[in-house]
């Protein structure tokens, strides 16, 4: 009973918090109908968490929240304000991870700040959250952000970015980013991210990863689904090969073997469709010329090089005719498997004091950062490989931040209309 009794005072004194919050804001300024939804009790206890269950200053940190998304017009966004950066997939919610939590990925490129002030960046990047939040569960609160920087040269100009969008979820969203990872930045962002981090308030959610660490991931090696890689994949069965030396053709150039093998060059280019010809002698011995394997007699070994019909050479031995002679195995050869090399030495039963100061206490190997930030991003690659389809995105977007389609088309209803009704 005590345990119970702990937990229900606990709660008690969280919503007397939460009602002194609010108490406060309403003091300072009446509160619109909007204000009173966004200012609910999970939202007014993120920001008590965030300023340490300060009444004071989390009804402060809500006010300047309030006021900053009056002058930004957060209430009246839309989709059609954003249909260029919609269209070329820019920022959107790609989908939701095994807890349900909205998955947001930013493809900005580097000439996106020449031609787009600031402000609209800032429009764009609330647009995103707004939309990822409107699709939350009500057991959810947190989202993950996924910042592609791979079509950025500058560091600097990345860092711009990154640090502006930070600090707007810190501010204006606080508790609800729950990992946020920077994906294949320029070469130079590392150094500064060592400095700039320590000043960063949400920089212990941010981590730093590179995409060519999981090209070998075979859940997503097959490109087979994607009809424009599939098509670039040379398939053999596509192509006969005749069994005979003579000429091979494609569809842009022949390749012809000349008669003389002794000539300079004993092979030749050509527009025309030779494929049916045959030319040079058709004896079964040699390897075939087939559009796999076809090459210029210029480099292959003087065996090779000498016509077919000579048999000059002697009995073939396994039809290998090496073009550079091995060398004989001698008796003083040394045989490598009989090398004693020398034995690693084993651990000392006594080891460094330095062992009793780790976390694991001294018991297996410690795990680098690069290693963590690999393992927490292997969930969210395949919404980072995922391919952008707007329509889907679109799809996920309620009244009114869909635009005019999704506030008029609820309300659309189709009567039939006789010929005196219309004029």
């Amino acid at each position: 009973m005590g345990k119970n009794e702990q937990i229900n005072n606990e709660k008690h004194k969280d919503i007397e918090r939460v009602q002194a919050v609010l108490q406060l804001l309403k003091k300072q300024a009446p509160l619109s109908v909007k204000q009173e939804k966004l200012c609910n009790n999970a939202c007014v206890e993120r920001f008590l968490k965030v300023k340490g269950e300060n009444v004071k200053k989390a009804a402060k940190h809500l006010r300047n929240c309030l006021n900053w998304r009056d002058s930004l017009g957060i209430d009246h966004l839309i989709a059609d304000e954003f249909s260029a950066e919609l269209a070329e997939g820019l920022a959107y919610v790609s989908g939701h991870d095994d807890e349900s939590r909205p998955v947001l990925i930013f493809r900005i490129k580097q000439d996106y700040q020449k031609f787009h002030s600031q402000k609209l960046f800032t429009r764009l990047l609330v647009f995103t959250l707004e939309v990822a939040i409107q699709t939350m569960a009500k057991s959810v609160e947190q989202f993950v952000i996924l910042f592609d920087a791979s079509f950025f040269r500058s560091a600097s100009a990345f860092m711009n970015i990154l640090l502006v969008s930070l600090k707007i979820i810190a501010d204006y969203y606080p508790g609800r980013l729950h990992k946020a990872f920077v994906i294949d930045p320029p070469s130079l962002f590392s150094y500064l991210w060592k400095g700039v981090k320590t000043f960063v308030d949400l920089a212990p959610l941010t981590m730093v990863v590179s995409s060519l660490d999981f090209e070998e991931s075979l859940e997503f090696n097959d490109f087979t689904a994607y009809p424009r890689a599939a098509s670039l994949r040379f398939n053999p069965s596509s192509i006969s090969s005749n069994g005979k030396i003579g000429s091979c053709s494609s569809s842009r150039f022949s390749f012809t073997v000349s008669h003389h093998f002794d000539s300079v060059k004993p092979w030749y280019l050509s527009l025309a469709d030779t494929s049916s010809a045959k030319v040079g002698p058709t004896t079964n011995m040699g390897p075939a010329i087939s559009p796999l394997n076809a090459r210029s007699y210029s480099f292959a070994s003087p065996i090779d090089r000498t016509p077919r019909g000579n048999n000059n050479m002697g009995p073939m031995k396994k039809s290998f005719f090496p073009s550079t002679p091995l060398p004989t195995k001698s008796k003083d050869m040394v045989d490598h498997s009989e090398i004693h090399h020398p034995r690693a030495m084993r651990p000392s039963f006594f080891q460094s004091p330095a062992m009793f100061f780790k976390k694991d206490g001294g018991k297996g190997h410690t795990i680098s950062r690069v290693d963590k930030c690999r393992e927490s991003f292997q969930p969210f690659l395949k919404f980072y490989r995922r391919p952008y389809d707007e329509m889907i995105y679109r799809s996920k977007m309620r009244p009114p931040l869909g635009g005019l389609i999704s506030i008029v088309s609820p309300h659309i209803r189709r009567r039939h209309m006789s010929a005196s009704q219309r004029f």
